[in-house]
């Protein structure tokens, strides 16, 4: 009996795309199969074969609902996966949402794009799957019970509340092989401490080999109970809170969203900050908002959501037209808005709108990847182009960590001292090369276990002496340095806006024209002809 073997397929120096493939016993068992986000080279490989046979995967075990874990389903479905998708009720329910909203946004992108396309003479373009395609495979989900051992295809499974999203699990895995059973562990994504809907993360220890996310692993948050969020909340609305001015916060449609409106609720019921129109501006949030009233009974802090559903100053948008009125909106309001990271949906419109306004702070409250508008923006662009225009950014960036549903350096470093005995190796995930490699260095000196950081589609076999890399002689997918990282795109959106303040700054339309000759010469030098090299030299002197 061969040894199991672990394909990494996502997430593998990055935060988005999780998708590991195992193979053990002739069967192969997909954990997670999630859509690549963040640069424009990194979510090409949502539109790229699948690396492996769809129809040969016999079970599919998925950690969590959010779209980086679950998004590729649809097309894993799509392209003829008929088995079963294994996951606890609560992630079905959101799935059920969080899928068809993913379809019916592709849909929309693309017949956005197709139209520029048709008007450039390109080629027209399909979506990676529709909502009809996502609807098509919900019923290949079976729910799961936390702490409860299953079998599938002569694999044992168990859940473990991982305590990062309703519905979220770490999943342990029984895999036959030559000596014996390997245990395996796959963290997906392990919860904060002080989370206000979730409980702490729980796992099991003595595992052989454990696949463990780290995406704050080179960071620490500041501890924030909830009194301590609540006060830096108020702070922040405080100082926004100017005549005339918003406050935008870009959200995660899921959970975030609504932890964020019951806290603001809570402060202006308490009287802490004055009461103002917040506004959710986000379908997906509207949907998943009633997946967890359906499920409020099961979280903490569940009754205050329910009361900040109900707040007089609390408005959802369903519409296009009724979120493009916010821009009518008079005083000072809030608008909690998708995406978290800025790259696309509802937010878009609202920071066009008010990017260039001192009157306008944008509050980031979840992990903005590189690459993404967010991660952008909050490192202080002081222009940036959304649509095709160009924005001068005036407005203040803010950000509240508190929110996020990642355990930090110092939790995850815990949390596996808790999984203890490691027996085998420690396959590190789900996070960008500098999270990875402060990990890398400091885990060694906490556990005796192996600690392996692998690269996109690289495959190990998980043998009794420990972890060996497979050499694969593939052509990879994308380089290795793409995932997690900005690239030739945003390079090209920062060269566009550098030309465009250089040709401001010149003093006359000569000196604009010096600039574009020599960028054309740096283009092409064999085409420019020598008389007008000389021309430039004669502008040049006289500018």
């Amino acid at each position: 009996m061969a040894n199991p073997i672990l394909h990494f397929h996502g997430a593998a120096g990055s935060v988005t795309g999780s998708c590991f493939l195992l193979e053990t016993v002739g069967r192969r068992i997909l954990i997670d199969c999630g859509m690549f986000q963040g640069s424009k080279s990194e979510k090409e490989l949502n539109y790229k074969p699948l690396p492996f046979d769809p129809e040969k995967v016999d079970a599919v075990l998925l950690t969590h609902a959010h779209i980086d874990h679950s998004g590729l389903l649809p097309k894993l479905a799509k392209a003829g996966y008929g088995g079963p998708i294994f996951a606890t009720a609560a992630t079905i329910d959101l799935c059920t949402i969080m899928l068809q909203d993913s379809g019916h946004i592709q849909e929309s992108e693309v017949r956005q794009l197709n139209r520029r396309n048709r008007r450039r003479a390109r080629e027209t373009v399909e979506p990676i799957y529709t909502a009809d395609d996502a609807r098509s495979m919900l019923p290949q989900f079976i729910a799961v019970e936390y702490d409860e051992w299953r079998e599938t295809v002569g694999v044992r499974f168990r859940y473990w509340n991982a305590g990062h999203l309703m519905g979220s699990a770490s999943i342990e895995v029984e895999a036959p092989g030559e000596d014996g059973a390997t245990r395996i562990l796959f963290s997906g994504d392990v919860g904060a401490s002080n989370k206000l809907f979730e409980n702490l993360p729980r796992a099991p220890s003595g595992v052989d080999y454990l696949i463990c996310e780290s995406t704050y692993g080179d960071r620490e948050r500041e501890e924030y109970a909830l009194k301590d969020r609540r006060d830096r909340l108020r702070e922040l609305v405080a100082s926004s809170n100017s005549p005339g001015g918003v406050l935008l916060i870009p959200s995660f449609a899921v959970e975030r969203t609504q932890e964020v409106l019951t806290d603001l609720v809570a402060l202006m019921d308490e009287g802490e900050v004055p009461r103002c129109p917040i506004m959710i501006d986000s379908p997906l949030a509207s949907r998943a908002t009633e997946a967890f009233k359906k499920h409020a009974a099961d979280l903490g802090h569940g009754k205050a959501f329910l009361r900040a559903l109900n707040a007089p100053n609390v408005r959802f948008t369903e519409t296009a037209e009724q979120s493009k009125a916010l821009d009518l909106v008079r005083g000072f309001h809030i608008i909690i808005a998708a995406s978290g990271m800025c790259e696309a949906g509802r937010i878009r419109h609202p920071l066009k709108n008010w990017l260039w306004r001192r009157e306008c702070t944008v509050l980031f409250v979840g992990f903005q990847a590189a690459g993404t508008l967010g991660r952008i923006l909050q490192e202080g662009a002081t222009d940036v182009r959304i649509q095709g225009e160009e924005i001068h950014v005036c407005a203040r960036m803010a950000t509240l960590d508190a929110y996020s549903g990642h355990a930090d350096a110092s939790e995850l470093d815990a949390w596996i001292a808790d999984r203890e005995p490691i027996r085998k190796a420690i396959f590190l995930v789900h996070g960008e090369g500098s999270a990875r490699e402060a990990m890398s260095t400091r885990l060694p000196k906490q556990v005796s276990a192996e600690v392996v950081c692998p690269l996109l589609d690289d495959s190990y076999e998980l043998a009794p002496a420990g972890a060996r890399l497979i050499e694969d002689r593939t052509p990879a997918r994308t380089k290795p340095v793409v995932p997690g990282r900005p690239d030739w795109n945003n390079d090209y959106q920062g060269f566009v806006l550098d030309l465009s303040d250089r040709l401001k700054s010149v003093a006359d339309e000569k000196g604009r024209a010096v600039v574009l000759r020599r960028l054309r010469r740096a283009l092409d030098p064999d085409e420019v002809p020598a008389v007008e090299g000389r021309r430039d030299a004669n502008a040049d002197h006289g500018s």
